[in-house]
Protein backbone atom coordinates (compact mmCIF):
# COMPACT_ATOMS: atom_id res chain seq x y z
CA UNK A 1 0.00 0.00 0.00
CA UNK A 2 0.77 3.53 -0.77
CA UNK A 3 2.30 5.87 2.42
CA UNK A 4 0.08 8.26 3.56
CA UNK A 5 0.79 11.27 1.93
CA UNK A 6 -0.59 14.53 4.50
CA UNK A 7 -0.25 17.01 1.65
CA UNK A 8 -2.59 14.65 -0.51
CA UNK A 9 -5.14 14.41 2.37
CA UNK A 10 -8.03 16.66 1.29
CA UNK A 11 -11.00 17.19 3.50
CA UNK A 12 -14.36 15.50 2.45
CA UNK A 13 -17.91 15.91 4.05
CA UNK A 14 -18.88 11.98 3.22
CA UNK A 15 -18.14 9.03 4.13
CA UNK A 16 -19.34 5.25 2.72
CA UNK A 17 -18.43 1.87 3.29
CA UNK A 18 -17.59 -0.41 0.43
CA UNK A 19 -17.28 -4.05 0.31
CA UNK A 20 -14.77 -4.33 -2.01
CA UNK A 21 -10.71 -4.09 -1.29
CA UNK A 22 -9.47 -0.23 -1.69
CA UNK A 23 -5.76 0.76 -2.94
CA UNK A 24 -4.22 4.22 -3.58
CA UNK A 25 -3.64 4.57 -6.92
CA UNK A 26 -6.35 2.41 -8.47
CA UNK A 27 -9.85 3.30 -9.17
CA UNK A 28 -12.87 1.53 -8.07
CA UNK A 29 -16.50 0.89 -9.43
CA UNK A 30 -18.99 2.16 -7.01
CA UNK A 31 -22.30 1.80 -8.78
CA UNK A 32 -24.03 0.94 -5.09
CA UNK A 33 -23.35 4.40 -4.69
CA UNK A 34 -24.21 6.20 -7.18
CA UNK A 35 -28.12 7.23 -6.54
CA UNK A 36 -27.26 8.80 -3.03
CA UNK A 37 -24.54 10.41 -4.62
CA UNK A 38 -25.37 12.26 -7.71
CA UNK A 39 -29.15 12.13 -6.61
CA UNK A 40 -29.26 12.48 -2.96
CA UNK A 41 -26.13 14.21 -2.18
CA UNK A 42 -25.75 16.23 -5.51
CA UNK A 43 -22.18 15.53 -5.81
CA UNK A 44 -19.82 16.36 -8.98
CA UNK A 45 -17.24 14.66 -10.60
CA UNK A 46 -14.05 15.60 -8.68
CA UNK A 47 -15.60 16.04 -5.48
CA UNK A 48 -13.76 14.14 -2.26
CA UNK A 49 -15.16 11.24 -0.59
CA UNK A 50 -13.56 8.69 2.47
CA UNK A 51 -14.02 5.59 1.71
CA UNK A 52 -13.85 2.36 4.11
CA UNK A 53 -14.02 -1.28 3.82
CA UNK A 54 -13.28 -2.35 7.67
CA UNK A 55 -9.50 -3.49 7.03
CA UNK A 56 -8.95 -0.62 9.90
CA UNK A 57 -8.13 2.15 7.36
CA UNK A 58 -9.65 5.16 5.91
CA UNK A 59 -9.58 5.87 2.05
CA UNK A 60 -9.28 9.48 0.13
CA UNK A 61 -10.90 9.34 -3.34
CA UNK A 62 -12.38 11.47 -5.88
CA UNK A 63 -15.48 10.92 -7.82
CA UNK A 64 -14.07 10.17 -11.76
CA UNK A 65 -17.29 9.63 -13.17
CA UNK A 66 -21.12 9.62 -12.19
CA UNK A 67 -24.30 9.63 -13.44
CA UNK A 68 -27.79 8.29 -11.23
CA UNK A 69 -26.52 4.44 -12.12
CA UNK A 70 -23.08 4.55 -12.53
CA UNK A 71 -19.75 6.07 -9.99
CA UNK A 72 -16.17 5.74 -10.15
CA UNK A 73 -13.48 6.70 -7.81
CA UNK A 74 -10.02 7.29 -7.86
CA UNK A 75 -8.54 6.11 -4.27
CA UNK A 76 -5.86 8.47 -3.43
CA UNK A 77 -4.63 7.93 -0.42
CA UNK A 78 -4.98 5.77 2.76
CA UNK A 79 -4.77 6.15 6.78
CA UNK A 80 -5.26 4.15 10.13
CA UNK A 81 -8.14 4.82 10.98
CA UNK A 82 -8.45 7.18 14.36
CA UNK A 83 -12.15 6.92 15.62
CA UNK A 84 -12.12 2.86 15.91
CA UNK A 85 -12.40 2.02 19.44
CA UNK A 86 -9.32 -0.27 20.85
CA UNK A 87 -11.24 -1.53 23.67
CA UNK A 88 -13.53 -4.88 23.32
CA UNK A 89 -17.07 -3.69 24.39
CA UNK A 90 -20.33 -6.48 24.22
CA UNK A 91 -23.68 -4.68 24.52
CA UNK A 92 -26.26 -7.73 25.54
CA UNK A 93 -29.43 -5.45 24.93
CA UNK A 94 -32.56 -7.23 25.62
CA UNK A 95 -35.23 -6.21 23.11
CA UNK A 96 -36.93 -3.14 22.81
CA UNK A 97 -39.50 -1.41 20.75
CA UNK A 98 -38.36 -1.40 17.19
CA UNK A 99 -37.31 2.21 17.05
CA UNK A 100 -35.68 2.51 20.39
CA UNK A 101 -33.68 -0.55 19.77
CA UNK A 102 -32.57 0.94 16.49
CA UNK A 103 -31.53 4.14 18.00
CA UNK A 104 -29.10 1.96 20.74
CA UNK A 105 -27.78 -0.18 17.82
CA UNK A 106 -26.88 3.77 16.39
CA UNK A 107 -25.59 5.71 19.34
CA UNK A 108 -23.87 2.21 20.77
CA UNK A 109 -21.57 2.09 17.79
CA UNK A 110 -21.63 5.97 17.60
CA UNK A 111 -20.50 5.54 21.34
CA UNK A 112 -17.56 2.46 20.79
CA UNK A 113 -19.48 -0.95 21.02
CA UNK A 114 -17.05 -3.84 19.33
CA UNK A 115 -20.24 -6.11 19.13
CA UNK A 116 -24.21 -5.88 19.51
CA UNK A 117 -25.95 -9.43 21.17
CA UNK A 118 -29.63 -8.80 21.52
CA UNK A 119 -31.32 -10.94 23.96
CA UNK A 120 -34.95 -11.40 24.77
CA UNK A 121 -35.43 -11.66 28.59
CA UNK A 122 -38.92 -12.52 30.71
CA UNK A 123 -40.22 -8.64 30.55
CA UNK A 124 -38.96 -8.10 26.94
CA UNK A 125 -42.00 -6.87 24.87
CA UNK A 126 -40.94 -8.33 21.62
CA UNK A 127 -40.90 -11.93 21.34
CA UNK A 128 -39.88 -14.59 20.96
CA UNK A 129 -35.69 -14.43 19.77
CA UNK A 130 -36.50 -16.15 16.71
CA UNK A 131 -39.19 -13.08 15.74
CA UNK A 132 -36.41 -10.64 15.29
CA UNK A 133 -34.10 -12.66 12.69
CA UNK A 134 -36.03 -10.55 10.25
CA UNK A 135 -34.74 -7.27 11.39
CA UNK A 136 -31.58 -8.67 11.20
CA UNK A 137 -30.69 -6.68 7.75
CA UNK A 138 -32.20 -3.61 9.06
CA UNK A 139 -30.00 -3.12 12.03
CA UNK A 140 -26.81 -4.28 10.15
CA UNK A 141 -27.60 -1.15 7.68
CA UNK A 142 -28.45 1.00 11.02
CA UNK A 143 -24.38 0.01 12.39
CA UNK A 144 -23.50 0.53 8.90
CA UNK A 145 -24.49 3.90 8.27
CA UNK A 146 -23.94 5.16 12.27
CA UNK A 147 -20.11 3.53 11.25
CA UNK A 148 -20.14 5.78 8.28
CA UNK A 149 -21.04 9.47 10.13
CA UNK A 150 -18.94 8.63 13.15
CA UNK A 151 -15.56 8.24 11.68
CA UNK A 152 -14.77 4.09 12.48
CA UNK A 153 -14.24 2.00 9.94
CA UNK A 154 -15.20 -1.06 11.32
CA UNK A 155 -19.16 -1.36 11.67
CA UNK A 156 -19.58 -4.06 15.27
CA UNK A 157 -21.51 -7.60 14.16
CA UNK A 158 -24.49 -7.54 15.73
CA UNK A 159 -25.10 -11.55 17.01
CA UNK A 160 -28.10 -13.24 16.88
CA UNK A 161 -30.55 -12.53 18.83
CA UNK A 162 -31.26 -15.23 21.95
CA UNK A 163 -34.07 -15.96 24.29
CA UNK A 164 -32.74 -15.96 27.64
CA UNK A 165 -29.69 -16.50 29.32
CA UNK A 166 -27.56 -14.78 27.69
CA UNK A 167 -24.49 -16.70 26.40
CA UNK A 168 -21.44 -17.45 27.87
CA UNK A 169 -18.76 -14.79 28.49
CA UNK A 170 -15.21 -15.29 27.61
CA UNK A 171 -13.10 -16.26 30.27
CA UNK A 172 -12.10 -12.75 32.12
CA UNK A 173 -14.44 -10.71 30.77
CA UNK A 174 -15.16 -7.80 33.17
CA UNK A 175 -19.48 -8.18 32.57
CA UNK A 176 -21.69 -5.22 34.22
CA UNK A 177 -25.35 -5.04 34.93
CA UNK A 178 -27.47 -1.75 35.33
CA UNK A 179 -30.04 -2.58 38.04
CA UNK A 180 -31.96 -0.25 38.68
CA UNK A 181 -32.79 -1.40 41.99
CA UNK A 182 -29.49 -1.74 43.55
CA UNK A 183 -28.75 -1.18 46.78
CA UNK A 184 -26.78 2.05 48.24
CA UNK A 185 -24.06 -0.16 48.34
CA UNK A 186 -23.93 -1.00 44.44
CA UNK A 187 -20.44 0.24 42.80
CA UNK A 188 -21.26 2.98 39.97
CA UNK A 189 -20.46 1.58 36.80
CA UNK A 190 -18.04 4.11 36.37
CA UNK A 191 -16.29 3.19 39.27
CA UNK A 192 -16.94 -0.60 38.52
CA UNK A 193 -14.68 -0.46 35.35
CA UNK A 194 -12.19 2.00 36.63
CA UNK A 195 -11.55 -0.72 38.91
CA UNK A 196 -10.73 -3.08 36.49
CA UNK A 197 -8.47 -1.17 34.97
CA UNK A 198 -5.25 -1.40 33.59
CA UNK A 199 -6.90 -4.21 32.01
CA UNK A 200 -6.59 -6.21 28.28
CA UNK A 201 -9.70 -8.01 29.10
CA UNK A 202 -12.83 -7.85 27.10
CA UNK A 203 -15.87 -5.59 28.95
CA UNK A 204 -19.48 -6.27 28.55
CA UNK A 205 -22.78 -4.40 29.38
CA UNK A 206 -26.20 -5.72 29.88
CA UNK A 207 -29.24 -3.80 29.97
CA UNK A 208 -32.73 -4.91 30.39
CA UNK A 209 -35.95 -3.86 28.33
CA UNK A 210 -38.87 -1.79 29.25
CA UNK A 211 -39.85 -3.19 32.97
CA UNK A 212 -36.39 -4.25 34.02
CA UNK A 213 -35.07 -7.78 34.51
CA UNK A 214 -36.44 -9.93 37.08
CA UNK A 215 -34.82 -10.84 40.57
CA UNK A 216 -34.18 -14.83 39.12
CA UNK A 217 -32.57 -13.04 36.19
CA UNK A 218 -30.21 -10.97 38.18
CA UNK A 219 -29.56 -13.81 40.63
CA UNK A 220 -28.13 -16.12 37.40
CA UNK A 221 -26.51 -13.39 35.80
CA UNK A 222 -24.76 -13.20 39.20
CA UNK A 223 -23.93 -16.97 39.14
CA UNK A 224 -22.70 -16.28 35.49
CA UNK A 225 -20.44 -13.88 36.89
CA UNK A 226 -21.68 -10.87 35.90
CA UNK A 227 -21.44 -7.73 38.67
CA UNK A 228 -24.69 -5.82 39.56
CA UNK A 229 -23.77 -1.73 38.72
CA UNK A 230 -26.28 1.07 39.71
CA UNK A 231 -26.15 3.99 36.84
CA UNK A 232 -27.21 6.75 39.78
CA UNK A 233 -30.16 7.59 41.50
CA UNK A 234 -32.55 8.77 39.07
CA UNK A 235 -34.26 5.03 37.15
CA UNK A 236 -33.82 5.54 33.74
CA UNK A 237 -35.47 4.17 30.73
CA UNK A 238 -33.82 1.17 29.20
CA UNK A 239 -32.52 3.08 25.74
CA UNK A 240 -31.40 5.97 28.10
CA UNK A 241 -29.54 3.02 30.66
CA UNK A 242 -27.65 1.62 27.57
CA UNK A 243 -26.68 5.41 26.41
CA UNK A 244 -25.53 6.24 29.63
CA UNK A 245 -24.00 3.26 31.09
CA UNK A 246 -22.01 3.16 26.88
CA UNK A 247 -20.63 6.61 27.32
CA UNK A 248 -19.56 6.35 30.99
CA UNK A 249 -17.89 2.76 29.93
CA UNK A 250 -16.24 4.44 26.79
CA UNK A 251 -15.17 7.12 28.26
CA UNK A 252 -13.21 5.43 31.00
CA UNK A 253 -11.77 2.80 28.48
CA UNK A 254 -10.92 5.45 26.03
CA UNK A 255 -8.85 7.52 28.85
CA UNK A 256 -7.11 4.12 29.85
CA UNK A 257 -5.79 3.67 26.24
CA UNK A 258 -4.91 7.26 25.54
CA UNK A 259 -2.64 7.13 29.16
CA UNK A 260 -1.26 3.86 27.98
CA UNK A 261 -0.06 5.22 24.47
CA UNK A 262 1.44 8.49 26.49
CA UNK A 263 3.35 6.34 28.90
CA UNK A 264 4.82 4.33 25.68
CA UNK A 265 5.56 7.29 24.07
CA UNK A 266 7.67 8.95 27.27
CA UNK A 267 9.09 5.64 28.08
CA UNK A 268 12.92 5.85 28.27
CA UNK A 269 14.66 4.04 24.89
Amino acid sequence: MAPFDPPAWRPAHHRFFVAAPLLPGTTRQVDALAHQLAVVLRLNAGDPLYLFNGDGREYLATLQHLTPRQATVAVLAARPALADPAFELTLFQCSLKQDKFDWVLQKGTELGVTRFCPVVSARSIVRPAAALQTKQSRWETIVREATEQCGRTQPPPIAPAVDWPPPPLPPGTAAFVAWEEAGPATPRLGDAVAARLPSPAPFALLVGPEGGLLTREIEELLQAGWQPVSLGRRILRAETAAVAGLALMAERLDSQQRSAKGCMENAPV
